[in-house]
């Protein structure tokens, strides 16, 4: 889904304790909508804006957890983009 090697996924979940996928009795991760939007979020910080990650868990911790609550992740992914571009915008604007 985000081109990335499963060890830089590992390695954010260590990092970014809001990402904390269930794992079955195998060690199998199991993420839930609201993870996967989480790793969207910091792979669009670290990957696409070019965030250190000391600076993407600033952003993070400073913007208001907005709680989607939509079945499908297209959906809350897209929701969450448009929001970030609305508030960066506003920032521009003032």
């Amino acid at each position: 889904m985000f081109d990335v090697n499963t060890s830089l996924i590992r390695f954010w979940e260590k990092e970014f304790t809001t990402v904390n996928p269930k794992k079955n009795k195998k060690g199998n991760r199991l993420f839930t909508p609201k993870d996967v939007v989480k790793v969207d979020r910091i792979y669009e910080l670290v990957k696409e804006k070019g965030y250190t990650l000391d600076g993407a868990k600033k952003a993070l911790k400073s913007k208001v957890d907005i709680q989607i609550e939509e079945t499908s992740t297209n959906q809350s992914s897209v929701i969450l983009r448009l929001e970030n571009l609305k508030s960066s915008l506003l920032q521009l604007k003032s």
